[in-house]
């Protein structure tokens, strides 16, 4: 079984260039450390094709090489903090259309040249403050990520509220240096939370 991590700087996570099945440190390695011990009897492949600094645009555009062609039993992205965060600087905010026309474009060339099943992660931010103002934006981002999942996810986890929840009692720092980019216990949390829903999506897939 064929499994492709897509996205952004957190599905990246440091992976190699050279050779995707070596995962990086973020929470596609712990994801695939999760499944394969949950499903021993199971032959997965690993691959992360995540790329630092992408945009769901970014996406749009190495999509037929990046996700197509490598025909994956199941792909998963989580994109979209990056579409908010590299225009906050002058707040000239990018239209939620053309964010969503660009997520939409992804999905429907998996729904149509792929046999994969879909998770969607959703984009999210922790409560920091210098962060703060990047809401205006994010979160009707994060309705559109919403809307797309219950046209087209096999899977969908919310992450923007499940951290939220694990900031009750623990600062977020406890989970990410910088509200964006989590540590080593925020991609366990997000892995588990991956694993979790893939377990649900495998057995219904048996």
């Amino acid at each position: 079984m064929k499994i492709l991590f897509q996205g952004d700087s957190i599905t990246d996570a440091g992976r190699s260039r050279e050779d995707p099945h070596l995962l990086g440190n973020g929470y596609p390695k712990y994801t695939a450390e999760l499944i394969a011990n949950r499903h021993p009897g199971t032959d997965f492949e690993f691959i992360n094709l995540g790329i630092s600094g992408n945009r769901a645009e970014s996406l749009r555009d190495r999509w037929q090489k990046d996700c197509v062609d490598v025909q994956p039993d199941l792909v998963s992205i989580l994109i979209g903090v990056n579409d908010t965060w590299h225009r906050a600087g002058d707040r000239n905010w990018m239209p939620h259309e053309y964010f969503e026309e660009c997520y939409r474009y992804c999905l429907t060339e998996i729904r149509e040249k792929t046999k994969a099943k879909i998770i969607i992660l959703e984009q999210f931010l922790l409560p920091v403050p210098d962060k703060e103002y990047f809401r205006v934006d994010l979160d009707p981002k994060i309705q559109v990520t919403r809307k797309l999942a219950r046209e087209f996810a096999d899977a969908f986890i919310p992450l923007d509220g499940f951290l939220a929840a694990h900031c009750i009692g623990e600062a977020p720092t406890a989970w990410s240096p910088d509200g964006v980019h989590p540590n080593e216990a925020g991609s366990r949390l997000i892995a588990g939370a991956y694993a979790d829903a893939f377990d649900k999506l495998f057995a219904a897939m048996k």
